[in-house]
């Protein structure tokens, strides 16, 4: 039976919203959420994720398994939080009563304001129907800015889920609206050269728009697994137009008792409209400083088609999968046309060395990544309109690792990977300029993005401790080593490190602390102003490398549950107050505080 449920557990409630610079999900113990609970089919992805009880075969089991699907509160965070690890963790299960809806309202310093809703109905024993909507909104205050910094965020949607017999399906219809300033003006590299005529004449505002759907079908006893279906429609304030799809199916058929035959199809389609600002003297060379501008339009389109065949043998301590992967891309970029025939192994194993204590991994993998602009603003919201489109070519992933259990509160992953990307997108600053008849992203207050070709030395470590669901903490550590075209990776750090612990102390109080690293980072810096000539009495713009300091958020939560459906709460976020950038010339806001309700309930 498929049903919502509110997970009272944990401390849902302290993450309660998230700022601009993030946009999805982030990984946090004991959080209160509402989880909408569906059949699906096992992804690769879950072979690397700390169990309970690790698996080896998960990845091909016929019969299908259930998994949270997770309408939740986002961090209160630093306005740039890093990214926490993404490895699984061992979940915090607590006896509270659950609820099919919630309302959520949350204030604090900088006007921080949160509010949820989510409202649910089983409408027979096999499906049910949910909605919610999400806001959160900052009026900012970063000192010492010269530009506005406030923003919003919301999200609605309707989400119609179910099974009957042998065939589920989920299927989500929504959108949101969004408001950021680009307010990342170069202000240490240009200190007081910045003239005041310039700053006045920019309007940072920026505005997004996306309208989506997400469904898949599964059955049960066809050989077609299943197919997802995805489309997403995404604007912006300066005639960006996006449109998305992706068709999905799954094919799987048994061989014998372990031995499986699979393929994997991708559709993936992407249309993208912009335009593009470029200035030039009479005779056509390009000028920075002169006021002579031409508006161009384009367009980046992409279709890819790749099918994934693989044959899979399981047994009790092993799981083998080999397969292959083909793509086809027919692209058109800026309007000229390109088109490539990509071949990639897929090939990965694991050994239960102990039986759920050790298991050991190995895998290569490649694949070739659709790119969009939205996917560019959920990763970061300051990048310019005229950032173009072109796929990741993944060439190839090698990984190994071993993830286990220590002992029955102790679980562990550990993996080393080398992978090489092509076309992979970076970010750095855009040029500044304080030609006043730039568009309102080109005075290097926004952030460009590039392509380069990049490999990777990656060590990944992580361990979780759950002291039976009274105290649940983890550490995590992550290095890479980069070598890229560009000379640096732009704008990706050598560390990340990260620890997180909640304490149960009753089920009415509990209480959660986050520390987290992310290690120094590189940007370019370009000034297209600087008066440097070259030959023919060129203008030169003055480039230089920039370095992006490392920095530590610490963010704590302390809860309270004083009835069954109540649960107040407080969470202190940058306690650290460290006003770093993540991106560029973006700062953080300072020391957060925010403080709420949440009401749980059912009708």
């Amino acid at each position: 039976m498929k049903q919502i449920k509110i997970l009272t557990f944990v401390s849902s409630v302290l993450f309660v919203g998230t700022m601009v610079a993030q946009d999805k999900n982030k990984s946090d113990l004991g959080t209160e959420v509402v989880d909408v609970v569906r059949r699906y089919d096992a992804t690769v992805s879950e072979a690397f994720k700390v169990r309970e009880l690790p698996n080896l075969d998960e990845d091909v089991k016929s019969k299908k398994k259930e998994v949270v699907y997770t309408i939740t509160s986002f961090p209160v965070a630093s306005t740039f939080v890093p990214t926490k690890g993404e490895a699984a963790k061992v979940d915090a299960k607590r006896n509270l009563e659950r609820f099919d809806n919630y309302a959520l309202f949350a204030i604090g310093n900088y006007t921080n304001i949160n509010g949820e809703l989510f409202l649910s109905s089983q409408l027979d024993p096999d499906s049910y129907i949910a909605g919610f909507v999400n806001h959160f909104s900052s009026q900012g205050g970063i000192k010492n800015l010269l530009l506005d910094d406030d923003f919003s965020k919301t999200k609605a949607g309707i989400n119609f889920s179910g099974q009957k017999k042998k065939i589920g399906w989920n299927t989500e219809v929504g959108g949101s609206y969004q408001t950021l300033n680009w307010y990342g003006l170069p202000q240490e590299e240009m200190g007081d050269l910045i003239p005041q005529s310039t700053v006045v004449s920019i309007n940072p505002k920026q505005k997004y728009k996306s309208f989506y759907f997400d469904g898949s079908v599964s059955f049960e006893d066809l050989p077609i697994k299943g197919v997802d279906v995805y489309y997403n429609n995404f604007s912006d304030d300066f005639d960006r137009a996006e449109n998305h799809f992706v068709f999905k199916p799954r094919v799987e058929t048994a061989i014998d008792e372990n031995i499986i035959a699979k393929l994997n199809v991708v559709v993936d389609y992407v249309s993208s409209d912009y335009k593009k600002q470029n200035f030039f003297d009479g005779d056509g060379t390009v000028n920075f400083s002169n006021n002579s501008i031409q508006t161009v339009k384009l367009k980046d389109q992409h279709f890819t088609f790749g099918a994934e065949p693989s044959v899979v043998f399981k047994g009790e301590d092993y799981f083998v999968q080999l397969g292959v992967g083909l793509y086809y891309n027919n692209g058109k970029i800026a309007g000229n046309s390109e088109n490539a025939f990509k071949f990639y192994p897929q090939v990965k194993a694991s050994y239960n060395v102990v039986p759920n204590i050790v298991i050991a991994y190995v895998g290569i993998d490649g694949s070739l990544t659709q790119n969009t602009f939205k996917d560019f603003v959920d990763q970061n919201p300051f990048v310019s309109p005229e950032a173009g489109l072109l796929p990741t070519d993944k060439t190839y992933d090698f990984y190994a690792g071993m993830k286990g259990k220590l002992d029955h509160t102790v679980s562990y992953n550990v993996k080393a990977s080398y992978r090489k990307e092509n076309d992979k997108a970076l970010f750095i600053s855009t040029p500044y300029s304080s030609n006043v008849n730039r568009l309102n992203y080109l005075y290097g207050n926004a952030m460009d993005v590039v392509y380069a070709e990049v490999e990777t030395f990656n060590l990944f470590g992580e361990l979780r401790f759950d002291l039976d669901n009274t105290v649940i903490m983890g550490i995590r550590g992550e290095y890479n080593h980069y070598k890229s075209t560009t000379g640096e990776a732009w704008g990706l750090p050598d560390f990340k490190l990260g620890a997180d612990a909640l304490i149960n102390f009753t089920d009415q109080w509990f209480a959660g602390v986050d520390l987290q690293y992310v290690g120094e980072r590189k940007d370019w810096f370009i000034d297209q102003g600087y008066q440097g000539y070259g030959q023919d009495s060129a203008i030169i713009p003055k480039n230089m490398e920039k370095k992006v300091d490392g920095y530590a958020d610490l963010s704590l939560k302390v809860g309270y549950r004083p009835t069954k459906n109540w649960t107040v709460f407080l969470k202190g976020n940058n306690l650290l107050n460290e006003n770093y950038n993540q991106w560029g010339n973006f700062m953080s806001q300072g020391i957060q505080v925010m403080g709420g309700a949440i009401y749980k309930f059912d009708f």
